[in-house]
């Protein structure tokens, strides 16, 4: 590991008022997201104004912006340096926690979706992997290249597709963790939905469908089985808690799962997915264009993973996902205003800025734009939108859509649809240069980038 990153997380721990003060922390893709025990012992000044530091969010958790790769890094150095300092106060947590949640119930709508986004994100490496092998054989398969019962793609196909087929189990464990449960009993709350064995099974005289309701129907039963663990525990012996807890929690869930939460999941699935299609259908080029340009503010928020299941659903139900490449716009918007906000500016520090962050950018990792770039100066974020839209309402007339999930930018090509990759790629090109005109003709002026002197 570089001095340069163990010197950056020393800085981010002492302007988080040191160890003794962190809760929790943990990381996605390019944030390290930290809990504190005292915010007031925070420097967020100093962290914002730290060489290496893109961003803050202040949110649920303090989200620092570091950028992919190096986030991984100096968050086991942060880790080491807690350990080195005697790790985490277990009963200051407990307390802080505590009081975490009586905050948070001041807004459910938001505390729900950062915790469906808190399920998924872990799972963001494993869905990018598999994603872009499943995309890249299905093209590769579909322009003939090669043929489809070949020995190669049956591997391909079988490493890529793995994933998807068990994703439920995957769900089910971080669901349960996050709402407090047994990671085990959540992966059970998985099975119980995508269990072939379902498909035997007669309720008010329809045979019940493997998998029907989806990763909701999942989310559904594996929430339920960590309320239900937690509800029995208090009322059986300690030394029979081993046997009688999931047992209960297992039997019950099931039931519950079976005749609720299966026809549940599977009514909230369709209403969303022929909701979302008919907003396509209906709206456009203008929904299309209000999507786009919607995007950039919900990343801000963090909340943006909060879709993943939506995405999924949509791949689930109907084969393919139209939503995800209007989504995908919102980054090339960015890209578009950072490439204006470089040939326009005479900063050396904000072109070294752009110059690091843009890379990223286009492999559709915007988090480092937004937040060390176009955010920070203001009317750029808005002119980015504004060019993500116009982007967005190329792939909604299209109908562009791709066969799996991953990241934006450059590789979502290998998702799309064969026959659609150059039409992405227009509008990936029209989302570029509408971010451009937009940000250069009236989004930036170099005075407005003073704290980059």
């Amino acid at each position: 590991m570089s001095t340069e990153n163990k010197v950056l997380a020393k800085s981010i721990l002492e302007n988080l008022g040191g160890a003794s003060n962190i809760n929790e922390y943990t990381h996605c893709m390019t944030r390290l997201r930290v809990k504190v025990i005292d915010a007031s012992l925070v420097n967020l000044d100093t962290i914002k104004r730290t060489e290496g530091v893109l961003g803050v969010v202040e949110e649920e958790t303090l989200q620092i912006i570091l950028g992919p790769g190096k986030v991984t890094v100096v968050t086991e150095a942060f880790g080491q340096l807690i350990d080195e300092a005697g790790g985490l106060d277990l009963s200051e947590r407990a307390a802080q926690k505590k009081s975490e949640l009586k905050a948070k119930n001041q807004t459910p709508f938001k505390l729900f979706l950062r915790r469906i986004a808190s399920i998924f994100i872990p799972l963001i490496p494993a869905l990018v992997a598999s994603g872009l092998i499943t995309g890249i054989t299905k093209s590769v398969v579909q322009a003939e290249w090669l043929a489809a019962d070949s020995q190669l793609a049956l591997i391909l196909t079988a490493i890529g597709s793995g994933l998807f087929a068990y994703l439920g189990i995957l769900v089910g464990i971080n669901a349960a963790k996050e709402f407090g449960g047994s990671p085990a009993l959540g992966g059970l709350a998985g099975i119980l939905v995508i269990n072939p064995a379902v498909g035997d099974i007669q309720l008010f005289g329809e045979a019940l469908l493997p998998g029907r309701g989806g990763l909701i129907g999942v989310l559904f039963a594996a929430i339920f089985i960590a309320i239900v663990e937690k509800k029995v525990r208090p009322f059986v012996p300690q030394s029979l808690d081993i046997i009688v807890t999931p047992t209960v929690a297992l039997l019950v869930t099931g039931i519950v799962t079976y005749i609720v939460f299966m026809p549940l999941g599977g009514f909230i699935s369709d209403l969303i997915t022929k909701g979302l299609l008919s907003v396509l259908d209906l709206g456009g080029i203008v929904a299309g264009f209000v999507l786009g340009a919607a995007f950039l503010p919900l990343v801000v928020t963090g909340l943006h993973q909060g879709l993943t299941p939506v995405h999924l659903e949509l791949i689930n139900s109907i084969g393919d996902d139209p939503l995800l490449p209007i989504l995908a716009m919102g980054g090339a918007g960015q890209v578009g205003a950072a490439f204006a906000i470089y040939a326009k500016t005479k900063k050396k520090r904000l072109k070294r800025a752009i110059g690091g962050a843009l890379p990223s950018g286009m492999l559709g990792i915007g988090e480092p734009l937004i937040f060390g770039v176009t955010l920070p100066l203001g009317r750029p974020f808005l002119t980015a939108c504004l060019g993500a839209g116009v982007g967005g309402a190329f792939q909604a007339y299209f109908n562009i859509a791709t066969v799996a999930v991953g990241v934006s930018g450059l590789p979502l090509t290998f998702l799309v649809h064969a026959h659609q990759i150059i039409l992405y790629l227009v509008g990936l090109l029209i989302a570029y240069i509408a971010g451009f005109l937009f940000t250069y003709g009236f989004g930036f002026k170099d005075e407005m980038a003073g704290e980059f002197d």
